[in-house]
């Protein structure tokens, strides 16, 4: 059997990142430390998948619209069981729920965190 183990994706606040991940979704920090190429990553999750998140300590804040990027990340999911209490602590941290979904296989809806990487919340009956 196969499973996705984890993704690594790039963020200005690594801290900020991770902390927001573990508030939302109750995870934990697995490990922190120094990574390839000078880099700093933080790896947030459960005990067989994480995020992990990486920073080199400088930014380049050009955007790219990833949907029309070949290679680029276009979101990440993270199914839930309680879709509205994560909703509720979405709001709570100051981001905007949007895209909301009720078809299947299931209910979800989207935000961007501050880096504008777009996270899937869903849930399934």
């Amino acid at each position: 059997m196969a499973y996705l183990e984890h993704v690594n994706v790039t963020s200005s606040d690594p801290d900020r990142f991770a902390q927001l991940m573990c508030d939302l979704f109750d995870w934990k920090i697995r490990w922190r430390g120094d990574a390839t190429q000078g880099g700093h990553t933080i790896h947030v999750g459960e005990t067989k998948s994480y995020i992990a998140v990486y920073s080199k300590g400088v930014t380049d804040a050009a955007m790219v619209d990833s949907y029309q990027t070949p290679g680029g990340l276009n979101h990440i999911a993270v199914v839930v069981d309680d879709l509205d209490a994560v909703e509720t602590r979405v709001k709570a941290a100051g981001y905007t729920p949007e895209n909301h979904g009720d078809y299947e296989p299931g209910r979800r809806f989207y935000f961007r965190e501050d880096d504008g990487i777009e996270i899937e919340v869903v849930s399934y009956p």
